[in-house]
């Protein structure tokens, strides 16, 4: 009884190994590294899988592990369908020997484990300078190098204390074949090449190296830079005769915008056109007065002066009384009317009028006020008075009337 439970226990052991035999493992397992940058990848046919979904297993283990009885192999990409794995988060310790190993699964089959033993400081590809930079100094050239980084950024020369750079520098020159490369090598990170031409344009290109394990980087970009030199006497004095000629023309653009503002200001607040000397009389206070005044001298004087009114005198017939051995009475009132009576000279001497016609008459003086209106002279007695004189002269006959000059009062 119990050789046959042995003998199935052995079949079933074959089949499941015969099973997972089918999928074939995972091949050409490769370290894509570049300082301390480590991708795993490897290579797998598909035709073994019948159709059928693959994925991947990659793990890793420090190789003086495997001397221990229980070996705990750390997974890092876990059923991955991509035929690579990113090792670069282990940190791994760039002098320390690691094992990689690979399986390939599909459903419940398995295949067997690829394995693949990687040492960084041997096998780990070194990288170029981090920066490159040039500076002319006169007839040399100053290379400042920087050094490769790792993946935390950190230089690389902590983990090769041996590195050191080649600078490979030559004559810029459109025809190639006539350049002639010149090699520096050096561990510092700032080199002057010397013994160049004076203006001349260089191109430089450094390469990382390590010759412990014979490694060597590409080489950086060629950057070109011009060297520096004496500066010749001619360009001096061009320099001089440019500086002079833009001196000299920002001085004559700064006087004649000062002009220029000048003479737009003085043309607007003093003009130089002047008024024609008829109308300077007319309108200045002065003939030598360039200040135009509203008022002229003669509306100076209306203002300062009162209203003017002309009056006419109102011409009375004069009336010539009867001698005085006759009964008729004289009656003279004063004038108060302000107008001239004036008699004949063979009148009375009584009545104290004079007439003109003698030559020796006087003249009463004029009355200051003005006759207004015909209508208010009529209401005094005195009016009254001489209407009945006129009308008692009517009757005279022989007496002729004798009219006034006709004189004006003016009152101001």
């Amino acid at each position: 009884m119990f050789a046959v439970f042995y003998v199935s226990v052995l079949m079933w052991c074959f089949t499941t190994s015969a099973v997972e035999a089918e999928l074939a493992a995972p091949q050409d397992l490769d370290m894509i590294t570049m300082n301390t940058q480590y991708i795993l990848s490897w290579n797998w046919d598909q035709s073994t899988a019948g159709g059928h979904p693959v994925t991947f297993t990659a793990q890793y283990l420090a190789k003086f592990k495997l001397k221990w009885k229980k070996k705990s192999w750390t997974t890092v990409c876990d059923r991955t369908s991509q035929t690579c794995c990113d090792m670069t988060a282990l940190n791994l310790h760039y002098h320390g020997i690691f094992m990689f190993r690979v399986q390939a699964s599909s459903g419940r089959n398995h295949s067997e484990w690829a394995i693949k033993e990687f040492c960084p400081d041997k096998e780990a590809a070194l990288g170029p300078p981090s920066k490159v930079v040039l500076a002319p100094a006169g007839n040399h050239l100053d290379v400042t190098i920087s050094d490769p980084l790792t993946s935390a950024n950190t230089s690389m020369r902590e983990n090769i204390h041996q590195m050191y750079y080649r600078i490979v520098y030559w004559e810029h020159s459109t025809d190639t074949q006539a350049l002639r490369k010149q090699t520096v090598n050096t561990s510092a990170n700032l080199v002057t090449l010397s013994d160049l031409k004076a203006w001349t344009f260089y191109c430089v290109t450094v390469q990382s190296r390590y010759d412990y394990y014979n490694k060597s980087s590409t080489f950086t970009h060629p950057d070109c830079i011009q060297t520096e030199g004496p500066i010749p006497w001619w360009q001096i004095l061009l320099y001089f005769l440019v500086s002079l000629m833009i001196c000299f023309l920002v001085v004559l653009l700064s006087l004649y915008g000062f002009y220029r503002c000048y003479t737009t200001l003085k043309a607007t607040f003093f003009p130089s056109i002047q008024l024609p000397p008829h109308i300077q009389e007319y309108l200045c206070s002065s003939p030598g007065s360039d200040v135009p005044r509203l008022l002229t001298p003669d509306s100076e004087a209306e203002v300062m002066c009162d209203k003017l009114s002309i009056c006419p005198e109102v011409v009375h017939p004069e009336i010539h009384g009867p001698p005085p051995s006759e009964d008729f009475p004289v009656l003279l009132e004063p004038d108060t009317s302000g107008r001239h009576s004036r008699q004949d000279s063979g009148g009375s001497g009584d009545s104290g009028v004079y007439s003109n016609e003698g030559g020796s008459g006087l003249r009463q003086p004029p009355s200051t006020q003005c006759s207004v209106g015909m209508e208010d002279s009529w209401q005094s007695p005195s009016d009254l008075m001489q209407v009945k004189m006129k009308d008692m002269g009517s009757e005279v006959r022989g007496h002729h009337l004798i009219t006034d000059e006709g004189i004006m009062d003016m009152c101001v």
